[in-house]
């Protein structure tokens, strides 16, 4: 829906040849495609004190430029966010620094798997389909939905703001922003991209588009998922030292932070990757990273940052120490929480460059900040999307006998198996289909949002990745959702992954008899889950039984008794090492 106001001011400037503020981007669509910035014709940013700058959507609301500028969103600024690298407009409040979406072609070049847009609605979540047009001529389409900037979800929103700006003063409403990617066709180079048309009752606006390249030569070792975002420390010029196992080996590394559900940036002081010798101490000296050849980075609310390569020899199947100064206080940070894995703080100071580990006198069992470390070379990656059956709840804490550590071994170890990199997305207490962490604030639940909201981040956006393995849903029908609401996520995650051109499998549901929630209800809805995985598939490529290969032949609700952990739900490390034997390795070659 279009809100034009066209005053006298306005008329005379169009007669005299000059184009009105309120102009800038309103050229024909026939003047071809132009860069995203020609096309800009809505202002969505004000200054607090001027909010009358601003008319975001249509009844003089708009987005608070300091609450902006606070997240670490500046002008100008490259943010990565699901994979992409995406410029915030280089505008000033009041300044037009968006376009209301309405067949423009936009001017835009690269190769990738995504494109990659910042948006949000106005009057409504804005659905439309639009084009893409490559160098050979050829073309694809897409479409997308921009959420409501003030009532979208906030389990996918890439940044919330505190406030909103109206003509009648700040009112204490959050804001959202979006990112969305969309497929394109792997292998050509994009030419220009129209964005949908009109949508009609709600307008769509676009910030800044990209092409999310692939990540050609690199694969994925070790990752871990931003499982909520939870009280720490508070941490003030400390150093974390974290310890994470990895799974494929290279000559090169690069490690990758996310201030997932963040409001406010946090900085990186410095960081340096090592072997790990024993406890916190390492094998030889520790080897100073860089980001964008600086020693440390701030990350804004929202995004990640990638070191530089570096030059440093990672083993296979071997334990590594990712160190991270931070000068300023920490009181909270995105983390994943069942780790695992005694990690380490030291006493105040940057202690990144540190051998010894005589100064990280106290420990965490969570992974803040830190969610990937990739290799260079390799065969790509096989990303696990799970809840804490594949995060490894039940296995024996510092022991690495995970479910996906011991595939990991098995693709190191056999003859002919892919080298593939295997990247652990288990999140405990996750579901399918319901959020159980928010998506915005301070939270003590680290259950994280729902398989469906996390998708882009956890799968399609990591590093080279070639399959996906979803293994979850049993918490959801412990939490009353009836069989079809898991299978209808099931079939969106492998419809989602096939439109990226990933291989994907899923794994049949384990009982979980004699667990408090694990009831004879439940256990009919899970046989009817794995009723349907192994009549059609569900949209999947392959589907692993792993009901079969843990369940007690005489009690089939139940695991059998040497696989169980103890609490009947999780199996233990005998049970977690017969999943991975489970799995026909040919299934996982993307």
């Amino acid at each position: 829906m279009r809100r034009r106001v066209w005053g006298t001011a306005v008329v005379l400037a169009l007669l005299g040849g000059l184009a009105p503020a309120g102009a800038v981007g309103a050229v024909p669509h026939r003047s071809g495609p132009l860069p995203l910035e020609r096309l800009f014709d809505n202002r969505a940013l004000s200054d607090d004190a001027r909010p009358g700058d601003a008319d975001f959507d249509g009844s003089g609301a708009s987005l608070s430029a300091p609450d902006l500028a606070a997240a670490g969103w500046t002008p100008g600024r490259v943010l990565g966010i699901e994979g992409a690298r995406l410029v915030r407009p280089d505008t000033r409040a009041g300044e037009p620094d968006n376009v209301r979406a309405d067949g423009q072609w936009v001017r835009l070049r690269g190769r990738g798997d995504a494109l990659a847009l910042l948006v949000a609605g106005t009057g409504g979540d804005a659905r439309g389909s639009g084009t893409v047009r490559y160098r050979d001529g050829s073309r694809s389409t897409y479409r997308l939905t921009a959420p409501d900037w003030r009532t979208g979800p906030l389990a996918t929103k890439s940044v919330a703001l505190p406030h909103v700006n109206t003509p009648d003063g700040q009112r204490a409403e959050k804001a959202r922003l979006y990112v969305v990617t969309v497929p394109l066709v792997r292998g050509r180079e994009v030419a220009s991209v129209r964005l949908p048309r009109d949508p009609g009752a709600a307008d769509l606006h676009v910030f800044a588009l990209s092409v999310r390249p692939l990540a050609t030569g690199w694969t994925g070792t070790w990752s871990a998922s931003t499982a909520g975002y939870a009280p720490v420390g508070p941490w003030a010029d400390r150093t974390v030292r974290l310890v994470v196992h990895t799974s494929a080996g290279g000559p090169r590394v690069r490690i990758r932070l996310d201030n997932t559900f963040a409001r406010a940036p946090v900085r990186v002081g410095s960081a340096s990757v090592a072997v790990r010798d024993a406890g916190a101490g390492a094998r030889g000296a520790p080897a100073a990273l860089t980001f964008d050849g600086a020693r440390g980075a701030e990350i804004p609310a929202g995004a990640r940052v990638f070191s530089d390569p570096l030059r440093f020899a990672v083993p296979a199947g071997a334990d590594l120490l990712v160190s991270f100064h931070l000068p300023g206080t920490v009181s909270a940070a995105p983390v994943h929480s069942q780790a695992l894995q005694t990690s380490y703080v030291s006493e105040p100071g940057d202690h990144a460059a540190d051998g010894s580990g005589a100064a990280y006198t106290s420990t965490v069992g969570v992974w803040p900040l830190l969610t990937g470390v990739d290799v260079v070379g390799g065969a790509g990656s096989v990303v696990l999307l799970g809840d804490s059956i594949t995060d490894g709840v039940g296995s024996t804490p510092d022991t690495n006998r995970r479910w996906p550590d011991v595939l990991a071994r098995r693709l190191l170890e056999e003859p002919g198996a892919p080298r593939l990199g295997v990247l652990n997305q288990g999140v405990s207490a996750n579901r399918v289909v319901g959020d159980r962490y928010p998506g915005d604030g301070v939270s003590t639940d680290t259950g994280g949002v729902s398989a469906l909201h996390r998708l882009d981040r956890d799968v399609l956006a990591q590093t080279s990745a070639r399959t996906v393995v979803v293994f979850q849903g049993i918490n959801d029908l412990r939490a009353q959702a009836p069989a079809a609401e898991v299978l209808g996520g099931l079939r969106e995650i492998a419809a989602r992954a096939r439109a990226r051109g990933l291989r994907v499998v899923a794994a049949t549901l384990v009982p979980c008899a004699g667990e408090t929630r694990c009831t004879a209800a439940v256990d009919a809805e899970r046989a009817a889950v794995n009723a349907a995985l192994r009549r059609d598939g569900a949209g999947f490529d392959a589907v692993l039984d792993f009901d079969a290969a843990l369940r007690d032949p005489k009690l089939p609700a139940r695991l059998l008794p040497e696989y169980d952990s103890g609490d009947h739900l999780h199996p233990g490390d005998a049970g977690l090492a017969a999943l991975a034997r489970a799995v026909p390795l040919e299934v996982l070659r993307g």
